[in-house]
């Protein structure tokens, strides 16, 4: 585990004293890691996150049809 001083503003204090009750989290180092980890999914690439990668494995299964030409099937020029 990495340890880390900071500063942070007064209303970022606030939040996280918000998180940290809200969760019932035992300190502001536990509340700091829940933000930054669930903001962080935003960030993740889609083929990273665990969803995708099921969601694939459910589409790998799936029946498929052979097409000879794709920009006929699809209507493309």
């Amino acid at each position: 585990m990495v340890q880390a001083m900071i500063q942070i503003s007064d209303e970022a204090n606030q939040i996280l004293n918000i998180v940290k009750a809200r969760y019932g989290l035992k300190d502001k180092s536990d509340a700091i890691e829940r933000v930054v980890l669930e903001f962080g999914e935003e960030f993740l690439e889609p083929q990273l996150r665990p969803e995708f990668i099921r969601k694939m494995g459910e589409r790998e299964k799936e029946k498929t049809i052979q097409i000879k030409n794709f920009k006929h099937h699809f209507g493309l020029k």
